[in-house]
């Protein structure tokens, strides 16, 4: 007499990937997905559930779990590449352009950059890797002598004396443009940040020519007695004169 296989046996991983509606190739998460959303249909104390094809959902995942071969385990590992060689330029090299070493492993190379560069930017140097490929060197803006950049715009900061931050007034700015003005109000609030239009990085494709932002910090000149009482009476003669 023949052995009866009860019917909510699973025969085979085939049959087990149809119970679940699944491929063969199905990775764990989906694998667990189409469970939990075949056995919640499959409660028995659920409308149109039925407790054999509970069972049969149950014993179906049991099965494809015992026989998922472990791809994951016997593949390869992934290979980051490396990363790329980093240009380092000053910001009046980013502003001007120019022949600028870079050390490539046991090779400097000098590299020709054009103006407006911005971090971030890749620069192609033509067979430049070790097998003749192209290289693309990562470009990165660093702070030098007070001047830094960030995107388009640059940033640096200036002394103003004391009494002109406290009076407000003409501040002349010496800049890698040569000398600019700017007009700052009486006691401004801390800190005190003038805006130099297009004097950031030169416009370079589509980006547009940024801006110099210049932060004014109190000199520590002092000025003599003497020299703050002219001011004071300058002061007031000036508006004396433009009220008469």
């Amino acid at each position: 007499m023949s052995a009866h296989r009860p019917s909510s046996d699973v025969s085979g991983v085939r049959e087990a990937l149809a119970v679940l509606g699944v491929a063969a190739d199905v990775d764990a998460p989906k694998l667990k997905a189409a469970f939990r959303e075949a056995v919640k249909a499959a409660r028995p104390d659920q409308a149109g559930g039925d407790a054999e094809r509970f069972r049969r959902v149950i014993a179906a995942y049991r099965l494809i779990q015992a026989h998922q071969p472990g791809r994951a385990a016997l593949a390869p590992p992934r290979i980051r590449p490396a990363p790329a060689p980093v240009l380092a330029l000053s910001p009046m090299q980013a502003l001007a352009g120019g022949k600028v070493e870079v050390r490539l492993g046991a090779r400097t190379v000098r590299v020709t950059t054009p103006k407006g560069l911005r971090t971030g930017d890749h620069l192609r140097l033509r067979q430049g890797a070790a097998d003749g490929a192209d290289l693309y060197l990562a470009v990165l803006i660093r702070p030098e002598d007070g001047l830094s950049a960030m995107g388009d715009d640059l940033f640096m900061s200036w002394p103003v004396e004391r009494r002109l931050m406290a009076d407000g007034g003409r501040v002349e700015i010496e800049t890698h443009m040569g000398t600019r003005s700017a007009w700052i109000t009486a006691d401004m609030a801390a800190p005190v940040r003038v805006r130099l239009k297009g004097l950031g990085l030169p416009a370079r494709g589509s980006r547009a020519a940024g801006h110099l932002f210049v932060t004014l910090t109190p000199s520590s000149d002092t000025p003599s007695a003497a020299e703050d009482l002219l001011v004071r009476f300058t002061r007031v003669w000036t508006q004396d004169r433009l009220a008469a």
